[in-house]
């Protein structure tokens, strides 16, 4: 592997200028693509240097756009559709979950959808109850649709290359805070298969499974634990669909801990499909009940002031942890100060993950 660091978006950047040089079927479209900032620097300088017939901006018709990208999928284009909102590409729903999820299935496997869909999910101040949630758990609900969630530069650039040579639609979701974290990328084409998930620490005493931007809260997590002697195993899921979760049975099998971290709502969220599947295969393992860290149920709130206690913190993960093992917790707000605000992106994760 190259020594060389990259920051997640220049990955991602890097990820679709190789796929565009490799294949000529790959084309890149999408509101602001072709914008001097290009969607966070992801798609920066596209389309100065392969042209605007593969590099181009849309219309504000998110699903009549998404349907010719999926009508140019069905006849032999690889398109990269890229929404600058999860919320934007709720238009394109019937486009995403009932023409693309379902054309291979409908004829018989005769029809391949290469299509991928990029999506920005997650929290940035100012952003709202309307265009800040992850709702991964969404699409992971429908069969025919493969969703990919990295959560590291090396994964963005691999899982991205991986997911524009798949032949079914994938929806590739970014969460925004991760676009300036940075670690070493290999140069040229490489592929992170798809469905397997990432062992990112090793311990013996609970099962953390993270996704996407909590994978980095609960590695955060992981660090306060291990400075208190309580080692935990890591599990970055990079993909909830498909989801190869044999690396969860194995780890809980000999932790006998299970907590899940996710960066969306608690009721029906992705981390309650990992509970049920364990309790469903293994519940003789457990030591202790499951526990879920997750958004509270209520809109994504504005202000400061109720920002502040509306996301959770490391220490709520390390609360889990804790009541699982029988240990005292903390109140997870205790160091929360006045002139903290949790909705713009912790400084620690500018850094190397």
């Amino acid at each position: 592997m190259s020594n060389r660091e990259l920051k997640f978006f220049q990955a991602l950047n890097e990820g679709l200028d190789l796929s565009l040089q490799h294949d000529p079927r790959v084309y890149v479209i999408g509101l602001g693509v072709s914008d001097p900032t290009g969607i966070f620097g992801t798609t920066k300088g596209l389309a100065e240097k392969h042209g605007p017939k593969r590099v181009y901006d849309i219309p504000i018709s998110e699903s009549g756009i998404t349907g010719i990208a999926l009508g140019s999928a069905l006849v032999g284009m690889r398109p990269v559709m890229t929404h600058m909102r999860f919320e934007f590409g709720m238009l394109a729903m019937d486009q995403i979950v009932n023409q693309a999820a379902k054309w291979h299935y409908m004829f018989g496997g005769q029809a391949t959808v290469p299509l991928t869909i990029r999506m920005i999910i997650g929290r940035g101040w100012g952003q709202g109850p309307q265009h800040s949630q992850s709702l991964h758990a969404w699409l992971a609900h429908i069969p025919g649709l493969k969703v990919v969630m990295p959560a590291t530069p090396y994964d963005a650039k691999g899982l991205l290359i991986a997911s524009i040579e798949d032949d079914s639609p994938v929806v590739f979701l970014e969460h925004r805070w991760l676009y300036n974290i940075h670690g070493p990328v290999p140069t040229g084409l490489y592929r992170v298969p798809l469905g397997v998930p990432n062992l990112i620490r090793s311990g013996r005493q609970a099962t953390i499974v993270a996704s996407s931007y909590m994978t980095l809260e609960a590695n955060k997590a992981a660090m306060q634990l291990a400075s208190e002697g309580i080692e935990v195993d890591l599990i970055d899921l990079r993909t909830l669909n498909p989801l190869n979760d044999e690396m969860i049975f194995e780890s809980v099998a000999r932790t006998g801990h299970l907590i899940v971290c996710d960066h969306a709502t608690y009721t029906g969220s992705f981390g309650a499909e990992i509970i049920a599947r364990l309790v469903e295969r293994a519940l003789g393992c457990l030591k202790s009940p499951p526990q879920r860290v997750a958004l509270p149920d209520c809109p994504t709130p504005t202000t400061r002031a109720l920002a502040n206690y509306y996301y959770p913190t490391p220490q709520h993960i390390v609360n889990a942890v804790k009541k699982c093992l029988g240990k005292p917790i903390d109140d997870p707000f205790k160091n929360i100060l006045p002139t903290d605000f949790l909705d713009v992106p912790d400084q620690a994760f500018t850094g190397p993950f």
